[in-house]
């Protein structure tokens, strides 16, 4: 496919730090943020201006090239011993999202490996591109793959988001959709809008209308009723974690969309590179699940929508089970109907 549906980037290296567009400001603004520091990075990550397990990883490796520039130019040699603090507050960032830890995991190794009287920004740097370069790479391949399972037109249905905005380049559910779209496999987008960060309405919405692809925003409590008269062919979502078995954490409302989908016969696709699998875990039930501040149900741009003193339940990611997938998609191959056996697959 051509790049006329691919060009947003919301990660950017710039050499004095990382330049990320501002989620929280989108679709009104489209600011930046510089972050120069690990502590920066962390602060980003946490308070959703960088968002989305990809970008996150990306964004936390390049973190630690800045913290190694800092340590070393401040402590030369002892730069190893400084900088595992940096890497443990950038970690505790978000807990859900695999990526983090599994890129802080392959820098990490790297920095075992790299001599301490020896500056490390470079290879460090060429290790944090890497990374960003095989994501946007991974996702590609996940679209052409995922692509291949629509017989078009159809018209899919998808939930928070997946897109450019929430990995290095071009998106893993959202891929595959441009990469469908791009062939005439899929002739309409419709999107949750995604409560109470509204990721789907502000983000979803606002990227696919850049890339000139037919989006229809939806409450989320649509959703159900839109499959129920059979006019959505595919469920397709990303995944933050993916358990052993293939079950999934993914944006909260996931779950729901997939037992909606399974009683209505429309099939339901998981788009995630490997780096989201946690082998360790052996299903669902042990994904740690993030909560969230209530004050994000309780007020919408900063105003309250409900009486003080109103409490608020306010889990970030929900789990799907593996029964209510299809097929789950990575940049190594695809999985129907996922199990512990079947998943193996993708340990190679």
């Amino acid at each position: 496919m051509n790049d006329k549906h691919d060009r947003i980037r919301a990660v950017v290296w710039t050499g004095g730090g990382i330049r990320l567009l501002d989620q929280r400001r989108l679709p009104q603004e489209e600011t930046y943020w510089t972050a120069t520091c690990a502590f920066e990075i962390a602060e980003a990550i946490t308070k959703m201006v960088v968002r989305g397990a990809p970008a996150i990883g990306i964004a936390a490796a390049y973190g630690v090239v800045l913290a190694a520039r800092a340590h070393f130019a401040e402590a030369n040699f002892r730069w190893k011993a400084q900088i595992k603090a940096d890497l443990q507050v950038l970690e505790a960032a978000r807990p859900t999202a695999v990526n983090l830890a599994w890129a802080l995991q392959r820098m990490g190794s790297l920095i075992n490996a790299l001599p301490s009287d020896v500056n490390p920004e470079t290879a460090l740097l060429a290790e944090a591109q890497r990374i960003h370069e095989e994501d946007i790479a991974a996702n590609r391949r996940m679209g052409e793959l995922g692509a291949a399972f629509i017989d078009g037109p159809a018209k899919v249905l998808t939930h928070c988001n997946t897109g450019s905005l929430a990995t290095g380049g071009f998106g893993t559910a959202l891929g595959v959709i441009r990469y469908a779209y791009s062939e005439g496999r899929i002739n309409k987008v419709f999107a949750d809008e995604t409560r109470p960060w509204l990721q789907g309405a502000r983000l979803t919405a606002w990227e696919l209308l850049q890339d000139k692809i037919p989006v229809v925003l939806i409450a989320d409590s649509v959703a159900p009723y839109l499959l129920g008269q059979g006019q959505i062919q595919w469920v397709i979502i990303g995944a933050d974690r993916i358990a052993a078995n293939g079950d999934i954490a993914n944006k909260i409302g996931s779950y729901g969309l997939a037992v909606a989908a399974r009683y209505h016969g429309v099939r339901f696709m998981v788009v995630a590179p490997t780096s989201t699998i946690d082998w360790s875990l052996p299903d669902g039930m042990e994904i740690p699940i993030e909560q969230r501040p209530p004050e994000e149900v309780l007020t919408l741009a900063g105003k309250d929508i409900a009486m003080s003193g109103t409490k608020a339940y306010n889990p970030a990611f929900d789990v799907t089970p593996a029964h209510l997938i299809d097929v789950v998609v990575t940049e190594k191959g695809v999985v129907r109907q996922p199990n512990s056996e079947r998943m193996k697959v993708l340990q190679v």
